[in-house]
């Protein structure tokens, strides 16, 4: 599972011009793909990474500062790009494994007690953010 978070002051998503998922900071924004060999538990690893990932403010965690996420499924970030001009997206999983596994780390984050907002899975969205610093990293589990 690959995801890139960004420190943001705020971001929303919208789906066909109407906001599905919003939130103000300091928060996060993070990018979620996933890779065709995940799991639950690599879900589970990559929620309490996020959540304890310390790069907001005071090098404080969405956890210790009660920071909202907003989390938007991206299979892009598995896109090949070595070879030719055409991505290739043999290492994103397929939807039908990569959605439950998506949700998976929403409801771990929620159960974990994080505010967290999404995007819609397979939707054509709009993503919106202000970014704070900039300040973004990738994180790989």
């Amino acid at each position: 599972m690959r995801a890139v978070a960004a420190r943001v002051s705020r971001a929303a998503v919208r789906v066909d011009g109407a906001v599905v998922g919003s939130i103000g900071g300091p928060g996060l924004l993070v990018l979620l793909g996933v890779h065709r060999d995940d799991t639950a538990e690599t879900a589970a690893q990559m929620a309490r990474k996020l959540h304890e990932l310390r790069i907001l403010d005071g090098e404080r965690s969405c956890a210790e500062a009660g920071a909202p996420l907003l989390v938007v499924s991206q299979f892009t970030l598995y896109g090949d790009t070595r070879k030719g001009r055409r991505p290739s997206w043999s290492a994103a999983a397929r939807p039908e494994q990569a959605e439950p596994l998506v949700d998976a780390v929403v409801a771990e984050l929620r159960g974990r007690g994080a505010p967290v907002e999404t995007g819609v899975f397979g939707a054509d969205m709009a993503v919106e953010s202000v970014n704070d610093g900039p300040f973004t990293v990738l994180v790989e589990v």
